[in-house]
């Protein structure tokens, strides 16, 4: 015989349908009550060792699960311009007001933009009131090999010598961005040991490395990380404090409207970092 569960108005209670081996201690804990009250609520004789399949019982309603709050944040990710780029191309890519973005990035009336420059792309962003978190790329890790901190840090180091950069600077820009973890993935959805933004990586791809570059591959990773660091460093004529500030805010954004107080301190910790390793 099977249970079930039958509506009894909007009295708070349900009836429920007794099934051959139930039991009144298995009912009350499916419906997240006490025994002691099932007996009260059905007048049950002595202490409801008694009951009978095809007999119905009242039983709690369950309560509705709370929905969550939706709630909104606003977060950034960077945007590296490409050749044939314009503002309004960008945005409407983006699916933000051009306004948004000139007002973010400090762009002049012109709104023009240049090729390499990193612009800071606000999105807002529904999350859950009951978490806070932002949705995160993390989950493309699956099925991968990933590499830890130690091993990270070998990858980094070994490519930084085959790109001829200082391999203390791109350690410590690592560590800066992300503590050697491969796995991390930011709320803008910046990935891994160096921070590789996706449009980024199709930028360094494109024009850089010249082939894809997977940036959820710790290789791959790295070699992104190493050849913005490079770019960084030749645009800026090896001025390492330049690159560093290039590296966090954007090179072009640096050029125009100098360090902001966030890139100055990130420099900082990174020139620090560069003499431990």
């Amino acid at each position: 015989m099977l249970a079930l569960a039958l509506t009894a108005g909007a009295s708070g209670f349900t009836l429920y349908r007794i099934r051959s081996g139930d039991t009144l201690s298995a009912i009350a804990a499916r419906y997240h009550t006490t025994v002691a009250r099932l007996v009260a609520l059905n007048h049950l004789r002595g202490n409801g060792n008694t009951i009978y399949a095809g007999s119905t019982l009242r039983v709690p309603r369950p309560a509705p699960k709370a929905k969550p709050t939706p709630v909104w944040k606003t977060v950034t990710s960077t945007y590296i311009v490409r050749p044939g780029d314009s503002l309004y191309a960008i945005a409407a890519r983006q699916h933000v007001k051009p306004t948004v973005i000139a007002k973010r990035n400090h762009l002049p009336r012109s709104l023009m933009v240049i090729i390499g420059q990193r612009l800071a792309i606000p999105h807002r962003v529904r999350v859950t009131a009951t978490t806070g978190r932002v949705p995160s790329g993390a989950h493309l890790f699956a099925g991968r090999a990933v590499p830890g901190p130690t091993a990270v840090a070998s990858i980094i180091r070994s490519t930084a010598r085959r790109w001829g950069i200082d391999e203390r600077l791109a350690l410590a820009i690592a560590w800066q961005e992300s503590g050697f973890n491969q796995r991390w993935v930011s709320p803008t959805q910046a990935v891994g040991a160096m921070q590789i933004e996706p449009y980024t990586a199709t930028f360094l791809s494109t024009y850089i490395v010249h082939r894809h570059l997977d940036v959820y591959d710790a290789h791959d990773n790295a070699t992104a990380g190493v050849a913005l660091l490079s770019v960084l460093l030749r645009e800026t004529h090896g001025n390492r404090t330049k690159a560093i500030a290039g590296y966090y805010q954007g090179l072009a954004s640096v050029q125009a409207h100098g360090m902001y107080r966030d890139t100055k301190s990130y420099v900082a910790n990174v020139l620090a970092l560069r003499n431990r390793f």
